[in-house]
């Protein structure tokens, strides 16, 4: 697979800084774009210039921008073909929007650091969140952290030793029968899903396909052992790599507004949905482009 360099958008780009306001958040991750709405078509320029954003800050926030499901979908298009998950609900009438709400899903999972759909095969390559409704008490942020900060910030010695390794992602751990098989239809998706998606093996370090930059690629919500090594060094690695990655140097807060959009690299990022609000209702939408096979360094693309 070809790696291609990322470039300099300042110098490269010039035109950005004309149609967009960016105002980076953090060193490591975030940044909110002004100057576009998303409810329109996307130029092709334009489209390349938020891809090109979306190499450098991995994840990009859009105010007020109140886009409908339909245009959602039609945007997150721009990026890729879309995916359509196995067990969350959806928006009528647009499969590719799946619908997280606390009144009808239960979200435990989100309230853990994930990367999405890290079980299949080929991973989401990006997704695309809109606030729906927001709790009047405020909380229902969402971090972001980078895997690459993460992975820029260890050792020289530990980069070495987990370059050479890989993991096992497993759709159960976070979709387990005692929260998602409880009736009859349930359990039948869910058998259904686990039977079509069984544990799957990635790197522990992923290099971007379109950066070449090496990221960290294993979360709590979906890795469960480390291949070849003892159960009790697996535990004891992933313990410290679960935790190195969050800690609040990589990462980024969003509070969100209502219209508020969130765009994010799935690739290199994991994210957590703060359960601070219940028992007020958060309802979010979510469009998940679809990715590739990850490669680890020395798998040299």
């Amino acid at each position: 697979m070809a790696v291609s360099p990322l470039l300099d958008h300042s110098s490269a780009f010039p035109h950005v800084a004309n149609a967009l306001h960016v105002e980076r958040l953090s060193p490591a991750i975030g940044a909110v774009v002004e100057g576009v709405d998303l409810s329109q078509p996307l130029t092709l320029g334009l489209r390349d210039d938020l891809n090109e954003l979306l190499l450098r800050h991995q994840v990009l926030f859009f105010r007020k921008q109140n886009v409908s499901p339909v245009q959602q979908r039609d945007f997150a298009r721009n990026f890729g073909e879309l995916h359509r998950h196995p067990i969350f609900p959806f928006v009528p009438d647009v499969p590719e929007a799946i619908v997280l709400d606390t009144a009808k899903n239960d979200l435990r999972d989100n309230a853990l650091w994930h990367t999405d759909v890290t079980f299949e095969q080929e991973p989401p390559k990006a997704a695309v969140l809109a606030a729906r409704l927001l709790p009047e008490t405020g909380g229902g942020d969402t971090i972001w952290a980078s895997g690459t900060a993460a992975y820029d910030a260890l050792s020289d010695g530990l980069k070495t030793r987990i370059d050479l390794l890989t993991a096992q992602h497993d759709f159960t751990k976070s979709f387990p029968t005692s929260r998602f098989g409880r009736t009859e239809e349930e359990l039948r998706k869910w058998t259904e899903t686990r039977n079509a998606r069984p544990p799957v093996t990635h790197p522990v370090v992923r290099v971007h396909p379109e950066t070449g930059k090496n990221a960290l690629f294993v979360n709590e919500g979906f890795t469960t052992e480390i291949n070849d090594v003892d159960s009790g060094e697996s535990q004891a690695l992933l313990s410290y790599l679960f935790h190195h990655a969050t800690k609040p140097e990589f990462s980024v807060r969003w509070r969100w507004e209502e219209g508020d959009i969130a765009f994010w690299d799935n690739r290199i990022t994991q994210h957590y949905a703060v359960d601070d609000y219940r028992p007020a209702r958060r309802v979010m939408n979510r469009v998940t482009i679809l990715g590739d096979r990850p490669f680890g360094p020395s798998q040299g693309g």
